[in-house]
């Protein structure tokens, strides 16, 4: 079985350039590819850092990147604002990752004390904390979804507001930095879960998918499987498991 759709899906990777420190650039090839191989046309659309955010796109992943490219991301996040509302108003989807998921809040306090102001999309303000929350990361969502696997790398304290809900709680990990992680809304996503998460995580891509085009086919990923399950078996294994995959990758 396809699944058919009359246009093309535009998958857009926004401002890559500040915020592609954590190669979430591999999302948004997931994205893409896991359309194309069950016959949908798909493209991805990279916005240039310092150019306005279109509204003609249907997904919009904000990836992680440090303080500075993080305050300027923001800028022109805020400048296009009026383009994501619309393009969210006709049905877009937002996918945030670390700094992104904080830039889709309301603020974000760096360590130094400057305030970023962010895209108010979610009730949510962050804090850096004092000490960065590094690691793997074990995710149990909310929805309904495997256990998600990642990495984080943040000091980021997000607090979210009455009513806005968790992408799910933590097993493994920081997350948030209160016992869950990221946040799920109306066709919005964002969480600390690096990796890339959508290559660690085929379940939760294909789940952002059906926010644009409905149901879709069963795709086999056996290999995406193995890595998910590997991931697991070593952030739920804990420090032990760790220590033997240092060795074993140390012994080759």
């Amino acid at each position: 079985m396809t699944a058919t759709r009359e246009s093309e899906v535009r998958v857009g990777l926004v401002y890559p350039e500040l915020l592609g420190t954590y190669g979430d650039r591999g999302n948004a090839v997931v994205l893409v590819q896991r359309l194309r191989r069950r016959g949908i046309p798909a493209t991805l659309v990279e916005v240039a850092a310092g150019s306005m955010i279109p509204a003609s796109l249907d997904v919009y992943l904000l990836g992680g990147g440090e303080d500075n490219p993080q305050s300027a991301a923001a800028e022109g996040m805020r400048a296009s604002a009026a383009n994501i509302e619309q393009a969210r108003a006709a049905g877009a989807v937002v996918f945030a990752v670390c700094a992104g998921l904080q830039n889709i809040g309301t603020t974000y306090e760096t360590g130094h004390g400057e305030q970023i102001d962010g895209l108010g999309l979610i009730d949510a303000v962050t804090v850096a904390g004092t000490d960065r929350l590094i690691g793997e990361v074990v995710v149990e969502p909310d929805a309904p979804l495997p256990l998600l696997t990642g990495f984080e790398n943040h000091a980021g304290r997000t607090r979210l507001g009455a009513g806005t809900e968790p992408l799910g709680r933590v097993r493994v990990g920081g997350g948030n930095g209160d016992g869950v992680d990221g946040v799920l809304g109306d066709r919005i996503l964002g969480t600390y879960l690096h990796g890339p998460v959508l290559p660690r995580n085929p379940a939760l891509a294909d789940f952002l998918l059906e926010w644009v085009v409905g149901p879709l086919p069963a795709l086999a990923s056996p290999l995406e499987e193995q890595l998910r399950a590997r991931r697991l078996h070593v952030a739920l294994a804990g420090p032990v498991g760790r220590f033997r995959e240092r060795l074993h990758l140390a012994r080759g």
